[in-house]
């Protein structure tokens, strides 16, 4: 397939951080996108959890599964824009390497212990993790990714005025060049996952009973899909319903983000991928009714699963064991693995936190529950 002129193109990438030879047939963003895949923490991402810790379901998503969802999606419309597909693919399968367990409530944890210190953000996490924490060369620290893939996985979500402080360190050895919006693969790979997440909550909402298809089907968007699931099928089994219906969610989310976008980039006419960079405005986003249908879904999802009280419990107990080792491992770096330990200096120093944070934020939900009792219970070996 011919790329088209905005996309990024492999052989004009703007290389590696530390120049290595080519070799093979791949192209750098192949390359990347198997870097990746082969990275520890993209493998932690099978016991990290969003909504639901690991052990309260086998058919819950995972960082992990919710990542490949993000990648299938990103390619079908990486696919129809002529846009790099493997570019599309590396940023959907890496934007999620950052985050620590427990999702949100992990991450709200770290952020409030790390305040005296920047705050934690997954996103820099995620940057962090591909640029020094992953050890698989004998070169280099980190994954050594092009810089496209680099830049989006700092920008997606647009230009970054206010950086998060290990952005703004890379980004000063290593221009990202942060005040323009990333590759239109990126952006893609950002509406991916708005459309992957919002459904498979949606999904996994349903299976664990905290809302009813009667209660969704008064949702924008999310009744249309309902009723017409079961006028092609009616009488078909009930376990069936949400799947029909989920199925042509994300349909429509995806159509009507490769008509959007080419609604845009008419108007744009970008000739180069830097146009699409430098434009005022994304290039790939939803249209104005579809953001408004989907920012009616995600309040429902916030106030009926987010803020569910079965839910609550969890995250609460979540916080409370990110809050507890933090602590303690800052207090007393002593009692951290010694490949740690080296690395952490002083107790309750800045150095010492960041150290910890990085610790923590790698951790599998699994990991960390095992950790924490580890850690407080004198009944159980360190």
């Amino acid at each position: 397939m011919s790329l088209a002129p905005y996309a990024v193109r492999p052989e004009t990438s703007r290389g590696r951080l530390h120049p290595e030879p080519g070799g093979d047939a791949r192209s750098p963003f192949q390359r990347d996108r198997d870097r990746i895949i082969h990275a520890t923490s993209f493998r932690r991402l099978q016991y990290k959890t969003q909504v639901f810790v690991y052990h309260e379901g086998d058919h819950f998503r995972t960082r992990l599964t919710h990542s490949i969802e993000v990648a299938q999606i990103a390619r079908s419309i990486a696919r129809q824009l002529h846009l790099d597909e493997d570019l599309a693919e590396a940023l959907a399968l890496a934007h999620d390497l950052g985050h620590p367990p427990f999702g949100h409530a992990g991450e709200d944890a770290l952020n409030s212990a790390m305040k005296p210190y920047g705050g934690f953000d997954h996103n820099a996490q995620s940057l962090k993790a591909v640029t020094q924490l992953e050890a698989r060369y004998a070169g280099f620290d980190g994954l050594n990714l092009t810089w496209e893939t680099l830049e989006g996985l700092a920008k997606h979500n647009g230009p970054l005025r206010r950086p998060a402080p290990y952005i703004a360190e890379y980004d000063a050895i290593h221009s990202l060049d942060l005040s323009t919006h990333a590759s239109a693969e990126a952006q893609v790979a950002a509406l991916a996952d708005d459309i992957a997440y919002n459904n498979h909550d949606l999904d996994d909402g349903l299976r664990a009973r905290l809302f009813t298809l009667e209660e969704v089907s008064a949702l924008p968007l999310i009744g249309d899909a309902l009723a017409e699931a079961r006028g092609t099928y009616p009488g078909m089994p009930e376990d069936r319903v949400a799947p029909e219906m989920i199925r042509r969610v994300i349909n429509m989310m995806v159509v009507d983000a490769i008509s959007e976008c080419r609604r845009r980039l008419i108007g744009l006419a970008p000739e180069t991928v830097d146009d699409v960079r430098r434009a005022p405005e994304p290039v790939v986003a939803f249209s104005r009714d579809m953001a408004a249908a989907n920012l009616v879904l995600r309040d429902f999802l916030f106030t009926r699963m987010y803020r569910h009280w079965r839910v609550n419990r969890t995250m609460a107990k979540s916080k409370r064991v990110v809050q507890m080792m933090f602590s303690l491992f800052h207090g007393g770096p002593q009692m951290l693995p010694p490949a740690w330990r080296s690395r952490a200096g002083d107790p309750g120093s800045p150095r010492c936190a960041l150290v910890v944070c990085d610790y923590i934020a790698g951790m599998t939900d699994r990991y960390a529950l095992e950790e924490h009792r580890r850690m407080t219970d004198p009944d159980i070996p360190g």
